[in-house]
């Protein structure tokens, strides 16, 4: 549970890695296109 242990925020953070206990940065760019491609898909969806 300490720095060693990689599976921890803390190891994580110590070894410079990211993973599912320590998610890397999202960029606003990334969240924006998955949101406008939702949004296109439920528009196509409701023209059908």
């Amino acid at each position: 549970m300490g720095r060693g242990d990689i599976k921890t925020k803390k190891g994580k953070t110590f070894a410079g890695s990211f993973g599912k206990s320590r998610p890397a940065k999202v960029t606003k760019k990334a969240v924006a296109a998955v949101e406008v491609a939702e949004k296109k898909k439920t528009a196509a969806k409701k023209k059908a």
